[in-house]
């Protein structure tokens, strides 16, 4: 059985369909910034201090004793519970690759590279590199929980202040 639409009704379904695309294509995708939000140099305040974080480095490797030889760096793991209402704070990658997995929870980025925070949910995959400076915060009810794998100078290990 075939339902002809009046032409009215096809042209609202078309705009309901044309709007929701609009929408759905304004939220960040898998923990990215929306294309249309991309920036640099973006101040999203707060983020100054670590607050309900703790951090556990799992692991370290002194690169400088491996055969790639990168002096001066260490290849680090580490496990990062942030309560709710947790900051992680400030920190830039200008000189400290990272990946970051979600492993339990939902965090909100706060990204020099994006006009709108990013939602970071478990299972997802978060890459910092040169150019980027941010913060995290935990706006949920639960903990998060975090693993980064980072390079990091050697006198830079015991720095608290490098989330």
């Amino acid at each position: 059985m075939t339902t002809k639409l009046s032409s009215k009704t096809a042209a609202m379904l078309a705009g309901v369909a044309a709007a929701s695309l609009l929408i759905v294509s304004s939220f960040a995708q898998a923990g990215e910034c929306p294309a249309d939000q991309v920036a640099t140099d973006v101040v999203h305040e707060g983020g100054a201090a670590p607050v309900g974080v703790t951090d556990t480095v799992l692991g370290t490797i002194d690169l400088s004793m491996e055969s790639i030889m990168a002096n001066d760096r260490l290849f680090r793991m580490r496990r990062l519970e942030i309560e709710p209402g947790g900051i992680v704070p400030l920190h830039d990658h200008a000189d400290r690759p990272a990946l970051i997995y979600i492993i339990e929870g939902s965090i909100t980025e706060y990204s020099s590279n994006c006009m709108v925070p990013i939602q970071h949910n478990a299972g997802e995959i978060a890459m910092e590199s040169v150019g980027l400076m941010h913060w995290w915060q935990n706006t949920g009810d639960s903990k998060v929980v975090l693993i980064s794998a980072d390079i990091l100078h050697t006198e830079e290990q015991g720095d608290d202040s490098m989330m």
